[in-house]
């Protein structure tokens, strides 16, 4: 889930993450192996598609580049640009706007993706783990491990970190343009109705089926992880028969649109919506709102890819990343909470959008993957070919 978060390219072809996803969402996920065969579309736009790709090591130890497949603007680039400088390797990134298209690239490319560092957030790392998408982490290399909150680490799905560590957490709400919407929103209940009346053809939600099909149940108070079939239903009758119309747009990097004042109304991610006000014109013209009576939590994580061209700088990044520097100036570049121990909330601006207070983290509940994941990808797919009808 984040961030600046802006896109810096999509490599997989238009359309083709749903369709695997739909596959990958049989229960326990099992079913990998015999669909990845049949992604070779995706396969072929995979940087070094070809053979198994070998370490290119340099002169210092490590290799001379390294290739991260992350959420778009999701590092400083004085991290990046840093890493260089200090270690030698060159840092390419590319970006992805969900989970669903990340795992669909790497089950297609079978290990040969290019890709050395992915950021999958945590609830989908267990499916990627027991599929063989990841690599497991040579701990010896991250000393810097131990910057990081033990309230980051040890997460359920990678209780052991030995696949996996905190990159960011973060929440998702909406943010609204107070010339136009003049009434106060407070709760995703508000968030539909203005949708469909004072922002109607000027509202955005998230492309990402987590948050959309999230909004639902959060504005009903309601368990947004059900699988029960009755309410899943009664989610893709609202928002594809009632909402969809209202949407503009399906946009998970809205910072753009808050700075170029296109949209009236926007689901977002608190990092994404804290740049977008940083860098308007007008920054009291928007309203961030971290809506109730409930909303999620996510967390991003770092991983390193199957089959990793140059294991050795990704071991090396990730821990770079890890250095009290570089989490400070992470943190105040992605407006995410980046999991370092004692950050400074006085150290940033917007620090609220960041640091949580105990009753606003009550509120916040983590995504769980089930069977429902198929329908809910399809809920996502129907009510974006509705969109603006």
């Amino acid at each position: 889930m984040t961030d600046s978060r802006n896109p810096i390219r999509i490599l997989a072809p238009e359309g083709s993450a749903p369709q695997i996803m739909r596959e990958l969402s049989r229960r326990r996920f099992l079913s990998i192996a015999a669909i990845a065969g049949g992604a070779a579309a995706l396969a072929a736009c995979s940087p070094g598609g070809g053979g198994s790709p070998q370490p290119q090591a340099t002169g210092g130890g490590l290799e001379d580049s390294l290739s991260v497949y992350t959420w778009g603007d999701y590092d400083s680039p004085d991290v990046v640009s840093g890493f260089t400088s200090e270690l030698g390797p060159k840092v390419t990134l590319d970006s992805y706007s969900s989970n669903e298209e990340l795992i669909a690239k790497l089950v297609a490319a079978k290990g040969t993706s290019g890709y050395d560092i992915v950021v999958p957030t945590g609830v989908f790392i267990p499916q990627m783990i027991e599929n063989g998408l990841l690599t497991k982490f040579n701990k010896d290399l991250l000393p810097n491990m131990s910057n990081m909150d033990p309230a980051y680490l040890g997460r359920a799905w990678d209780p052991g970190n030995d696949y996996s560590v905190c990159k960011a957490w973060g929440t998702t709400g909406f943010v609204y343009d107070k010339n136009v919407i003049t009434r106060e929103l407070a709760t995703w209940a508000d968030f539909f109705d203005a949708a469909q009346n004072e922002a109607s053809g000027k509202t955005s939600m998230l492309d990402d089926p987590a948050g959309t099909l999230g909004s639902y149940f959060w504005s009903n108070d309601t368990d947004w992880n059900t699988d029960d079939p009755e309410q899943l239903e009664a989610a893709r009758q609202f928002l594809v028969s009632e909402v969809a119309s209202h949407v503009s747009a399906f946009d998970s990097y809205p910072s753009t649109a808050i700075v170029q004042g296109s949209q009236v109304l926007m689901q977002s991610w608190n990092g994404e919506a804290r740049l977008g006000i940083q860098e308007s014109s007008e920054p009291d013209r928007w309203q961030w709102v971290l809506p109730g009576p409930q909303t999620e939590l996510w967390m991003d994580n770092w991983a390193i890819a199957a089959g990793a061209p140059h294991p050795e700088a990704a071991h090396a990044f990730i821990d770079y990343s890890m250095s009290p520097e570089s989490l400070a100036l992470n943190l105040d570049y992605i407006g995410y909470n980046v999991g370092g121990k004692d950050m400074d909330a006085s150290a940033v601006d917007l620090s609220d959008f960041i640091f949580f207070t105990p009753e606003q983290l009550e509120t916040m509940h983590e995504q769980e993957l089930n069977d429902s994941q198929t329908t809910r990808v399809e809920i996502h797919n129907e009510m974006k070919a509705a969109a603006g009808a």
